[in-house]
């Protein structure tokens, strides 16, 4: 097995993994850890500074930088202290609209006319 750390610095970076449906639940949270501790970091927040911003356990913050399982309002108050938490509206919207209820309100705003200036059904013989 080969250690990361031997693996050229291009390679690292297109090892990112992409989360989808057949993706295991372990593997799931140990890369959202991993996607945490690297925003953490980014920001120039230590353990101790992100766990008292959010006001949660440094015990806390590193179970979830681990991979481990985790509350629901811990990621909030994480995600609210680095100032990300508008990344949950996109997780999951208010409402869904469905591709046929956007194109029939589509077609209902869009008038067809022909070259004359005329709409269609309006032609007289």
């Amino acid at each position: 097995m080969i250690e990361k750390a031997s693996i050229c610095p291009k390679a690292i970076e297109s090892d990112r993994m992409k989360i989808n449906s057949l993706t295991p639940d372990t593997i799931i949270l140990e890369e959202l850890g991993t996607r945490l501790a690297k925003h953490r970091k980014q920001r120039g927040f230590s353990q101790d500074d992100l766990a008292r911003e959010a006001g949660l356990g440094v015990a806390t913050l590193r179970r979830i930088e681990a991979g481990e399982g985790s509350q629901m309002e811990s990621w909030l108050k994480l995600l609210k202290a680095l100032k990300m938490l508008s990344g949950v509206e996109q997780l999951l919207p208010e409402s869904i609209e469905s591709p046929l209820a956007q194109v029939r309100a589509q077609s209902k705003t869009t008038k067809r006319t022909t070259s004359s200036g005329k709409r269609w059904g309006d032609e007289t013989e």
